[in-house]
C-alpha cells in the first residue's frame, strides 16, 4: 500500500479499530489483487474514518479513478459482505464516542448543500443497508420467530426511540393478518401497568438497534419472570443479549444518519408478517374482509 496516497484524506482517527482491520485485511489480499482492486484498496486503506462513512460506491470508484463494480468486489474480497458492513464497523467509535450534534456536522459538512448530492448520498446508503440486511437475516431465526409468533395468545411489539415506529407498523400488520398484537408505547412509570399485561403464553417482540435502556432490561426480566418469549430485532445487541431472547434478528442501523434509523428493522417486520400471511392465507384474508366490514361501516 502507499501510506502517502490521498494525504488530504489520511485519518486522524488511527485508533479506529474498523480503519484498523480495513487496513490488515487489505495487507494480508494485497498479492492476491489485480491492478484495479489494489487501486481501490490503497484508496480505502488511506481514506479518513469520516470519508469512508459518507462515500457512495460510486464516489469511492470516482476516487480511486476505477468503478462502483470494482468497489464493489474489492469489499467482498476483503471479507465484508458489502460497503455497508464496512461502514458499519467503521461507524462503531462514532456512535458511543462522538455527540450526536458533532455527528450531525460532520454530516452535513460531508454532503454539501446540492440536493443531486444529497439525494445521491441518501439513496446508496438505504440500498447498501438494505442489502446488507438481506445478506446476514437469518432464515432459520426467521423460521422460529414466525412459529413463535404462530403460537402465541398475543403479540407485545417495543421500540427504542426511532426504532417505536417499526414496533407500531409490525403490531398494525400482524393484526391485520389475523395475530392478536398490542404495541407498547409507555416507557418510565407508565410502562409497569403495559407489562403487567404480558403472560407465559404471550410473544414480545422489541425493537432495540445498539444498547439496552433501563425500558428493555426491565421488559427482558418481565419475560423472564412470566415465562414470555422474546424476539430481539437489533443490530449490536444479537450477541450480547443472545442468552435473555428466544430469537434474534439482524437489521443493520444507519452509520450516518443518512436514512431513516428504524428502515431495515420495519422492512424485517414485513418479512415476518408476509411470511405468516402466505403461511396461513386463509386467516389473513378472513381478517382482511372483518377490516373491510369495519371499515365500510364506519363510512370508509
Amino acid at each position: 500500500m502507499d501510506d502517502t496516497h490521498n494525504e488530504s484524506a489520511v485519518t486522524s482517527v488511527t485508533d479506529n479499530p474498523g480503519v484498523t482491520e480495513l487496513r490488515a485485511r487489505v495487507r494480508g489480499q494485497w498479492d492476491a489483487m489485480s491492478r484495479a482492486e489494489r487501486a481501490v484498496s490503497d484508496f480505502l486503506a488511506n481514506c479518513s474514518a469520516e470519508r469512508l462513512l459518507y462515500a457512495s460506491a460510486a464516489d469511492l470508484g470516482a476516487e480511486s479513478r476505477t468503478s462502483n463494480a470494482t468497489v464493489v468486489r474489492t469489499v467482498q474480497k476483503l471479507g465484508y459482505t458489502g460497503l455497508s458492513e464496512l461502514k458499519q464497523q467503521v461507524a462503531a467509535p462514532f456512535s458511543s464516542t462522538v455527540a450526536p450534534e458533532v455527528r450531525l456536522q460532520q454530516r452535513i459538512s460531508h454532503l454539501g448543500s446540492g440536493y443531486e448530492g444529497v439525494s445521491r448520498s441518501v439513496w446508496a446508503e438505504a440500498r447498501e443497508r438494505i442489502e446488507l440486511a438481506e445478506n446476514v437475516l437469518s432464515a432459520d431465526a426467521v423460521s422460529q420467530a414466525i412459529e413463535l409468533i404462530l403460537h402465541a395468545a398475543r403479540t407485545h411489539t417495543y421500540g427504542v426511540g426511532a426504532s417505536g415506529i417499526a414496533a407500531a407498523h409490525l403490531a398494525l400488520r400482524l393484526n391485520r393478518v389475523g395475530c392478536p398484537t398490542r404495541h407498547i408505547d409507555s416507557d418510565g412509570f407508565a410502562l409497569a401497568d403495559e407489562l403487567l399485561l404480558i403472560r407465559h403464553s404471550d410473544v414480545i417482540v422489541i425493537f432495540a438497534p445498539g444498547r439496552v435502556i433501563t425500558e428493555v432490561d426491565v421488559i427482558l426480566s418481565r419475560a423472564r419472570d412470566v415465562g414470555a418469549n422474546v424476539i430481539l430485532v437489533s443490530d449490536e445487541l444479537t450477541e450480547s443479549l443472545s442468552d435473555r431472547v428466544a430469537v434474534a434478528l439482524m437489521a443493520p442501523h444507519t452509520p450516518t444518519g443518512l436514512s431513516a434509523e428504524a428502515l431495515t428493522s420495519i422492512l424485517v417486520g414485513d418479512v415476518l408478517v408476509q411470511s405468516i400471511a402466505a403461511i396461513h392465507p386463509d386467516l389473513a384474508v378472513e381478517t382482511s374482509h372483518s377490516l373491510t366490514s369495519l371499515r365500510a361501516k364506519l363510512g370508509y
